[in-house]
């Protein structure tokens, strides 16, 4: 596993409940390792980089964001280990996205990008078959939400008296402008029509309860829109509890003979 914040931590505590997998290391940041060692014990092998890795393991559940997707997973993909992922805004980014395609490829490795806190995305992918014509986001979060991105350039977070549109334009802009985020601007565009025709609209709500999602799109199959409200992991309000959960879920469905998506 990479990362142990919000996400790991529920990841960690789920997996190990579990009886279809088990958490063997964790990769963590530089200086983290005696931190997660403590916190986990000495059954779990807590190492700062892929080559300090000597556990046997099958997969690896990223959960620690863009930049660990672009400096430790490509390794991992040449090994031939598949990765299932939360960080699919680092992708708008091409060179990271060129890099991992390569790299999966020639350790014939999979990287699964996870639905996060979105659903909807296989009726999504599904319409883009055949003449999807416009699909847009909007993200709509609380001033917690916001704090640690470029949000607080734009707008007090302490004293936001109504609504305020933060980003409107393209899901490539909006993930690498608000890497933390906008994962789910970018997974849609990923299942849709990709990061340039995907439109996006991000507003911070001070009246907002938890994080609001919501993907309308329209095209030869017809019309749809479909939202979620969504709550935040604790002691985190830019996580979501679905991205933890669609992690854990994605890990039970390889080891599952029959999955209903």
């Amino acid at each position: 596993m990479i990362g142990y914040g919000a996400i790991g931590e529920y990841v960690f505590r789920s997996v190990q409940a579990s009886h279809h997998s088990c958490v063997v290391a964790v990769l963590c940041r530089p200086g983290r390792e005696v931190r997660a060692r403590e916190v986990l014990g000495d059954d779990i092998s807590c190492v700062s980089h892929v080559d300090d890795l000597c556990a046997s393991f099958d997969v690896v559940a990223e959960c620690a964001g863009h930049a660990a997707l672009a400096e430790q997973v490509p390794m991992l993909l040449r090994m031939g280990v598949d990765v299932i992922s939360v960080s699919s805004g680092a992708l708008a980014d091409e060179r990271v996205s060129d890099e991992l395609a390569q790299a999966a490829e020639l350790g014939n490795a999979r990287l699964q990008l996870v639905s996060g806190a979105i659903g909807a995305l296989d009726a999504l992918s599904a319409a883009s078959i055949e003449s999807l014509e416009a699909v847009r986001y909007r993200g709509r979060k609380p001033p917690e939400g916001w704090r640690g991105t470029a949000a607080e350039s734009i707008v007090d977070l302490d004293n936001v008296a109504g609504t305020v549109e933060l980003f409107s334009g393209s899901a490539r802009e909006a993930a690498l402008r608000y890497p933390k985020n906008a994962n789910v601007a970018a997974t849609i565009a990923l299942a849709g029509i990709g990061f340039d025709d995907t439109r996006v609209e991000l507003i911070v709500d001070p009246d907002a309860v938890g994080n609001h999602h919501e993907i309308e799109a329209s095209g030869r199959f017809g019309h749809f829109k479909f939202s979620v409200e969504g709550l935040p992991l604790p002691g985190n309000p830019r996580s979501s509890a679905l991205t933890a959960m669609s992690v854990v879920r994605a890990l039970e469905q390889r080891q599952a003979h029959l999955t209903g998506g």
